[in-house]
């Protein structure tokens, strides 16, 4: 039987798996797979110009595909350099495979130049990660690291590749299948428990769905708008679980958690059941546990046995699959007595709207309703800080309105290459990009693969010479000491003696055009629809839009540090 080198099964592993895009950097341990992927057209290659932009732009790649994505860096600091990557991936629930370059075998814990334990490294952040020892195992590890990174709860797989172990001749054959010993996710649904939380619900005055990003992973977002309607029971999200249902269905209410909409915080305190599918319920969302929901029955439905009761004590537990449950759900339930608890709701959104205080300035909610108004169809992706719970408030998320972000561990950099990925995966979409003027330059070098791939994304910079969400906290509970927040003048700038704080840099416009993007500065609220107008027409290249805010400007509600959902500051 022929044999073929383990580079050579690793581009036909690719092949099999489907892959058609693999996100990679190369080195001395990946240089012959990069000549191997020279050798071939079907799986297009994308060079991002650092491996965490690089990882980002998988997972968002992942996010909005359903695909899984692919990534290949070398040893040493390239494999390092995903760590954040994968963490990001792994606290959201995004299948990735990662491969990795290592030294040769007989060189490993050595200290050999370039040589880190990247699988020891990345233990606690990966679904699963191993060496490859032996030629004779690489396809079915690969074949494996597929079917891990999307079953059960999806997450990222590291695949780490030692140099020896890929020049060797063995089999050509790719397996077919997979059967791994201890390794069986459960989808389908415990009918008796299924039929217990129906019980619960019909029998409930005042139920709540809470939808989290397990909804949205499972693509289960239609069948639950039919589950929701034919109840009746008014839905809350968690940041993740936005457009689980679309934000501008009446029986949406908001996000709750630390800055959630005061109507979908107080539901959740006084509502008697809170059905709840595909979160982890965590602090950001919870506030001190043992206030949470006080009143309520829970029913968790998820995946991963292991998230259910481990922060919130459950009354009825499902492992599930989101859509297989939500989809059985759809046969039993009928509709909920609910009308008295909805008049109840409406009266504490029109208590507490959510809205921001008027500004005769440019606001962020000037930038996010033009968004909602000139684009019908759209992937929003945004970075970490105030912007990105900004947009997770207001923007609108509609069957044909996706937003993505770092969620559970909240990476500022995820913004820009995350846009780059999710336009590589939807070319026909628009895409545009949140991020803070801080987290913009985590990863601005990956202007230059928007460039060189042709990628006509929005992105969009609310610049307020700070950075925000530290700033607001400083602002709030720190005596209004900004300490290392000032991006402008460094930090810990004080003025002294009147002196003016030095012009901000970068410039973001001559940045732009100096990677061979388009560039422009809105700093009056009667331009925002122009510059957008602009950016659509620019087909071939991105755009950077940098809209000038006002440092003062915060979010609100926000649940005071170690406080409940009923602890909520709404304005000062």
């Amino acid at each position: 039987m022929k044999q073929i080198s383990g580079n050579k099964l690793l581009v036909k592993a690719l092949k099999e798996e489907g892959v058609e895009v693999l996100f990679g950097y190369p080195g001395a341990c990946t240089i012959d797979i990069s000549d191997e992927l020279y050798k071939q057209n079907d799986i297009a290659v994308v060079l991002p110009r650092h491996e965490q932009a690089l990882v980002h732009e998988a997972d968002a790649y992942a996010r909005t595909t359903g695909k899984v994505g692919v990534c290949l860096v070398t040893s040493g600091p390239g494999a390092t350099n995903l760590v954040t990557g994968l963490a990001t991936a792994n606290y959201d629930s995004v299948p990735l495979v990662c491969f990795t370059g290592q030294v040769a075998r007989h060189l490993i814990g050595n200290d050999a130049f370039q040589e880190v334990d990247i699988v020891g490294i990345t233990r606690s952040i990966t679904k699963y990660g191993v060496t490859v020892r032996n030629r004779e195992d690489l396809g079915r590890i690969i074949k494996e690291a597929f079917y891990i990174a999307r079953t059960g709860r999806p997450g990222p797989v590291l695949i780490d590749l030692p140099k020896d172990v890929m020049c060797e001749l063995g089999s050509a054959e790719y397996p077919k299948s997979v059967n791994i010993r201890g390794y069986k996710p459960n989808t389908s649904v415990h009918i008796g428990q299924l039929k217990r939380a129906i019980k619960l619900l019909q029998k409930a005055k005042r139920p709540l769905f809470l939808a989290g990003g397990g909804v949205n992973i499972s693509g289960a977002n239609e069948v639950f708008r039919q589950v929701v309607e034919k109840t009746n029971v008014p839905v809350v999200t968690t940041v993740m679980g936005r457009g689980a249902i679309p934000t501008n269905h009446p029986l949406f209410i908001g996000n709750l958690g630390m800055h959630g909409a005061y109507a979908a915080n107080m539901a959740v305190s006084e509502c008697d059941l809170l059905f709840s599918i595909g979160t982890r319920f965590n602090d950001r969302i919870t506030g001190k546990l043992h206030a949470f929901a006080p009143h309520a029955q829970i029913v968790h439905i998820d995946i991963d046995t292991a998230s259910i009761s481990r922060n919130i004590q459950v009354h009825i537990p499902i492992v599930a699959d989101a859509k297989e449950a939500i989809t059985k759900m759809k046969e039993y339930v009928e509709e909920c007595a609910t009308k008295k608890w909805l008049s109840q709701i409406e009266a504490w959104k029109a208590e507490h709207p959510l809205t921001m205080r008027p500004n005769p300035k440019m606001s962020p909610l000037d930038i996010i309703n033009e968004i909602n108004h000139q684009f019908d169809e759209a992937i929003l992706v945004t970075d970490v800080g105030q912007h990105q719970m900004l947009v997770a408030q207001y923007a609108e998320i509609t069957e044909k309105k996706k937003l993505i972000m770092s969620g559970g561990l909240g990476t500022m950099g995820y913004g820009l290459p995350g846009a780059i990925g999710a336009k590589i995966g939807n070319p026909n979409t628009p895409v545009i990009s949140v991020s803070g003027d801080g987290g913009m330059q985590m990863n601005i070098q990956e202007l230059a693969t928007a460039v060189l791939e042709e990628l006509p994304i929005i992105a969009c910079i609310f610049n307020n010479e700070y950075l925000g969400m530290v700033r607001q906290w400083q602002k709030l509970f720190y005596g209004k000491r900004y300490g290392m927040t000032n991006l402008r003048a460094g930090a810990l700038s004080r003025r002294t003696n009147g002196a003016e704080y030095p012009e901000y840099t970068p410039d973001f416009v001559k940045l732009a055009e100096s990677y061979g993007a388009k560039g422009i500065r809105v700093t009056k609220k009667q331009d925002i629809a122009a510059a957008f107008e602009e950016a659509k027409k620019n087909t071939k290249t991105p755009t950077i839009i940098e809209f000038i805010i006002d440092p003062e400007e915060m979010v609100y509600p926000m649940i005071k540090p170690g406080g409940t959902l009923e602890d909520m500051i709404m304005d000062c």
